[in-house]
Parts: C-alpha cells; structure tokens; sequence
C-alpha cells in the first residue's frame, strides 16, 4: 500500500464534508483524489482495528464491538462517494480505479475478519453475552457480528484463511470486470435511426431517441440504445418486425459479444471460485452459504415457494402466446411470433381488451408529478415532508437535492436524485447510501440517494414515464424510505440493513400507493392540459394491472430459478451458458421470452455479490408486501394512521434491529402464505 504520511484526512474533501449541508464538497472533489484518500483511509482503518485487538484491557461491548461498528469513518466515507461514481457518473479514470480499490478493499476485509486476536474479543462477548445484560438491539448486533466473523474464515486454520482471502479478492475483481463489461456493451451499440423508420413509434418514445441520437453525436436522427427506458417501448411499438429483432438481439446479447467485454469466462471462473470458497467454510453449495442467514434459510424453500408460480406462469404465457399468434395471423403475418414480437402484439392485445394502449397513460405520468406523488405519500403516511434545495452540486448536474424533515420541522434526512439515463451511468435503477442514519457514539443523519435511467427528454420538454417506470421510481422510493426513516442504535443494522429476502418488502409495498386511485387523481395530470386522468381511462388501467402477467411472471421467475441452479450445486458448471441453456429447457421455458436477466448480463448476481442465490427475493418480499397492503385494504383507507404507525414502527424505522419475521408479525400479526401475491398477479 501507497505511504501517504502528507494527507491529512481531516481535511480532505472526500472525508471531510463541508459542502453545503453537510454533503460532500463534490465541486472541489477530482478524479485524482480517491487512490491516495483511499490508501490513507485504509492505513486509518487498520490502524483502529489493530488498537482494538491489541488493546490489553478485558473485552468490553464499548472497547471492543462499538469501537468496531464506529471504526473507518473516512473509509466510509470515500468508499460511499467512489461507489456512487463508479454507478452513476464513471469515465476511464474511475473504472481503471475501481479495479485496482476492489481487490484492495477485499484484501482489506478479509484481514479484519481474520485478525485472531480480534476474533477472540468478538468471541469472548459472544460466550458471555447472557450475562452481559444488553438490549435486543445490541445482543442482536452481537450475535450478527459473531456469525458474520465466522462466515468470513475466522475458524479457519492458516492455510485456509489465506486461501480464503485470495478467493474473495478474486471475486472482487471479476465482479468489478462483470459490471463494466455489461457498462460497455451498453455504452457503445446504438441503433441510430431516421424518420422513415419510426412507424408506430409515439412522440414520447421519438424525442427520448432524438435525445440519445443527439448525446452520441448524431444530432437530426434517432437512436435506439440498451437502457429500458428506450429499449422497451421501442419493441412495444416500433411496427418495423426487423429492427426490432435488431434491437433484442443486442439487448440479450449485452455481454457475450466476444472480444473484450465478454462475460463468459468471468462467468466460469466466478461460480468455481464461489463454490470453493462455500466447501471451505463447511457448506454444501453456494446457495446454503448465502441462504444461511435469510428467511428462507434453505434453497427448497425458496422452490417451494418458485415453482409453484412457475407452472402457473407458463399455463398463462402459453394462453396468452395463443391470442398474440391469432393478432398476428389477423394482421397479415404468416411469421411464426418471435421473442421480439411478444411486446408489440401485447400491447395490441392490451387494446383490444381494455381498449386502450400505454402512449395513452404516459402524458398523464410526468416525472415530477410521480416524484410529488412519492412525496406526497410518504407525507401521508409518516409526517415527513421534502424541500427540494437547488444550486447545490452533486455528482453530476442531473443530481438534486432535497431536504426531508419531520412534523415537527426537526431534519429527519437528506435525499439526493438522479433521473435520467447516460452513457456514463450503468442500466437500472437502485438505492444507496452515503450516510446511513444511526444514534451510536456521535450519531449520523441519513444521507439516501436513488438512481434511475429514464430517457431523458428534449430541453423544456417533460419527461414522461410508463406504468412500469412509475412503479420502479416509487420502488426505489421505498427502499430509499427505509434508509431515512431508520430508528436504530448501532450502524451495522441501520436502514437496509437487512437480510436480502426482507429489504425488498418496504420498497415493492411503496409501489402499491402509486394505483391508490386518489392518488393519481391527484397527480396524474395531463402534460398539456393539467386535466386528471379521465376516470374511465383510470378505471381501464386499473383493470389492466394484471394483464401480461405470464410474460411478467416468466422472465423474471427464469432469472431467479436459474440463480438457483448455479448456486445450488454442489460443482460448478463448466460451461454456464450451456449449463443456462438446459436449465431453462429443463423448465420448458418458452422460446417467445428471454429471461428477464440473462446470465452474461445478470448484474444482480455477478456484479457483485449482493443477489447471487438472492434473486428470488423480490418474490419473497412480494408475498410479504401483497399480504401487508391487503391490511390497510381491510381497513378501507390506503392511509390508515394506525396502521401507517405500526408500519413505519416495524417495518421502516427497525431496520435489523430484530428478526424479519417478529418485525412482519408485529406490523400484522401473523406470517402469510403466498396466495394473496398469486392473486395479485393475476395469476389465479
């Protein structure tokens, strides 16, 4: 490691936050800065570890487990700002960083969760802890840490520790070179595109291409990328069959192109490794590591509760797959329907149905109407209100700031945004953190930013989202929620701070108050007119939530079952992709869908660790969030102060300070069985 003796990490802007309330200077912050802040942060970081593990007097919960949870500050802090750029605003410079800081930061950890004579600090308050009088809270973090040290090698002997920490600074990387391979395959193809070849496509979905023709240097023409935002309703409408399976074809191939960004050996080499290293801390596959400390626990729970919603999907696909090849044969097409025909007859046979079609709701769905009607509900809910403070910088100028406060005019949080699609910004959309809200020591405020890729439009022009879009704003609206409405002592179980099979509960029971029908009578205002959506076209809306369910269903429950599959072998495949190939095959999948995340571009579960056994979860939180809405349903009011108190008690402000299931049953009173997601599907 670099020797940085000069640095003062008290005063640097990555560690030092002095801009405007509170958040990081980000205009005095360069590209340069990170590799010697992170080299001194790190040395910072060791340098308090050690103090704790050498420390001669006996283990104490203050001396030993907060010294640890309040350790590495500045590291925190670099890591929080580098990681937002490295997602939303990365170029040459940081990519090359980012992989030279992930190896070093795993090597980092691994060190810490190996120090023995750390461990045996840990260990000693752990075998004490019935005498030791704490809290739920803190025998809760106790515990986490505990198992946490464990499950990182620290029963290990020494040839195994270093085999161990090898492994992991391996994945590391491969993680880091996984989620910029699928970056690159995004950034370079574009299918640009003149007037003549726009049939069918709306005005909406024009000016979001001539937006992204016109940032890639073709200004007068159109462009197709790979962000959703563009990629989707281009396949929903475009009457041009050929283009259409252009664009498919580019979308499902993002990483397995050949050449530099392929991700077929990344791939290989990271289901080997994460195998070796699961056989090495005792466990049987990948997935019985991963699974170890969810609510599920096992991976047959997690089929018991897929496969089922899988037979019934495929029964619905195939009924629904009968009526678009009857729309197509009415059309004149004697073209066996395609993979990339599935959208365009859908939303035809949405019209036809429901008399009405998507471009029809998107003047009514304007960005900053749906960012109101977040706020407005969340008002609603829990009291908190937001002020949008403008002029201050981020980390790019898409970025906006808001200031979130309590009824009583107390700060609760900040809140940070940033909309729109760039070739800088990876696909996707998500929630982070650069400060999570805890009360321990000194204290912290909650610090939330969201990410989103919607197409960005013309200059003066309103940006406007589909259903969909809408949905995902109000999604990573809820987990930002979670963020900022955490109620915690100790940092380790703050916010989001959860097991993976819960931390998608808060924020896919947010999307439900999007289609509280007062609620978009409120704020789905017509671009042109301000008129509300018309109440029939409401109605039909409404009444169309669970149309495409099968297609839905089926390209998302092919990704998490085939998730499975890789983690839940005892050996890794030798060839994922064809290991992919007869796995969907063994499921029947239909030719007509592509999964929702193929395997070369399944950022979920190979940029990274976060998802990997783990994508199942949405589904998991959905039994748990359709379940939760049908309380306040019960009740007759969306907005139910009762239920809206114990809501945020349990469920928003408790982060991991107790287990998922007490916290479910203590907002409502029992766990609940999958039935209500099925029927909110529609798939009943």
């Amino acid at each position: 490691m670099t020797a940085v003796p000069s640095l003062d990490l008290a005063l640097h802007p990555l560690t030092s936050w002095n801009g405007p309330l509170g958040l990081p200077d980000f205009a005095r912050i360069r590209d340069g800065d990170f590799d010697a802040v992170f080299d001194a942060a790190l040395k910072a970081h060791e340098a308090e570890i050690e103090a704790i593990a050498a420390n001669p007097a006996p283990a104490t919960i203050e001396n030993t487990l907060q010294a640890l949870e309040l350790g590495g500050e500045a590291l925190d802090r670099v890591s929080s700002i580098f990681w937002c750029r490295a997602g939303a605003h990365t170029n040459d410079a940081i990519q090359a960083l980012e992989r030279a800081v992930a190896p070093k930061m795993s090597r980092h950890f691994s060190a810490i969760s190996m120090n023995e004579k750390l461990f045996a600090r840990i260990d000693d308050l752990y075998q004490r802890r019935a005498t030791l009088k704490l809290d739920a809270e803190a025998l809760r973090v106790l515990e986490k840490t505990w198992k946490g040290f464990v499950r990182s090698g620290a029963k290990l002997d020494a040839a195994g520790k270093k085999r161990l920490a090898a492994i992991n600074e391996e994945l590391s990387s491969l993680g880091t070179s996984f989620g910029q391979n699928v970056l690159a395959d995004e950034r370079d193809w574009a299918l640009f595109l003149d007037e003549a070849d726009l049939t069918g496509v709306p005005e909406f979905l024009k000016s979001a291409m001539a937006e992204a023709a016109e940032t890639r240097g073709q200004k007068g023409r159109y462009a197709v990328t790979l962000s959703r935002s563009i990629y989707e309703p281009f396949t929903t409408f475009s009457e041009r069959r050929d283009l259409r399976e252009v664009a498919w074809r580019a979308f499902t191939q993002r990483g397995q192109n050949g050449g530099a960004s392929d991700n077929t050996a990344v791939v290989r080499d990271t289901l080997r490794l994460r195998t070796e290293k699961a056989k090495l801390l005792g466990y049987a596959s990948y997935a019985a590591l991963k699974l170890d400390e969810t609510m599920a626990k096992t991976p047959k729970a997690v089929h018991d509760l897929l496969d089922p919603v899988w037979e019934k999907a495929l029964e619905k696909a195939a009924a629904d797959q009968k009526e678009l090849q009857r729309l197509a044969t009415a059309t004149g097409s004697n073209e066996q329907l395609m993979a990339w025909d599935w959208r365009f007859y859908q939303e035809k046979l949405r019209a036809e149905k429901f008399a009405f079609d998507e471009a029809e709701l998107k003047p009514y769905l304007q960005l900053e109407r749906i960012i109101a009607a977040c706020f407005d509900v969340a008002t609603r809910l829990f009291g908190i209100t937001f002020e949008e403070k403008k002029g201050i910088a981020g980390w790019h100028p898409d970025a906006r700031v808001f200031v979130v406060k309590n009824a009583d005019g107390s700060e609760r949080a900040l809140f940070l945004a940033d909309y729109f699609a760039r070739p800088s910004k990876r696909s996707g959309a998500w929630m982070s953190a650069l400060q999570s809200g805890y009360s321990l020591g000194k204290g912290s405020t909650p610090v939330i930013y969201n990410i989103m890729n919607f197409a960005k439009p013309p200059a003066g022009e309103a940006a406007l989202l589909s259903v969909d879009e809408a949905k995902t704003l109000f999604h990573e609206f809820g987990h930002a929620l979670h963020g900022m409405l955490t109620n915690v002592t100790w940092p380790s179980v703050a916010g989001t701070s959860v097991s993976r099979d819960f931390v998608e509960l808060p924020s896919q029971l947010y999307e439900h108050w999007l289609t509280v029908p007062a609620v978009l009578e409120k704020h789905a205002l017509h671009v042109k007119t301000g008129k509300p959506m018309p109440k029939e076209l409401l109605d039909k809306m409404l009444a169309a939530r669970t149309f495409g369910a099968g297609f839905a269903t089926v390209e998302f429950t092919a990704s998490a079952l085939v998730d499975m599959a890789y983690h839940a072998r005892s050996e890794a495949p030798a060839e994922p992709l064809r290991f992919e190939a007869e796995t969907l095959e063994k499921l029947s999948m239909p030719e007509m869908i592509a999964m929702r995340h193929r395997t070369p571009h399944f950022n979920h579960v190979f940029a990274g660790d976060g998802y990997s056994a783990g994508y199942y979860s949405y589904m998991w939180s959905e039994v748990l969030d359709a379940d939760a809405f049908s309380a306040f349903e019960e009740t007759g009011d969306p907005f139910n102060p009762a239920l809206a108190k114990k809501l945020r008690e349990n469920i928003y402000a408790a982060g991991g300070s107790k287990d998922p299931e007490e916290l479910y049953t203590a907002f409502r009173g029992k766990m609940p069985t999958a039935d209500a997601m099925m029927a909110k599907r529609g798939l009943v």
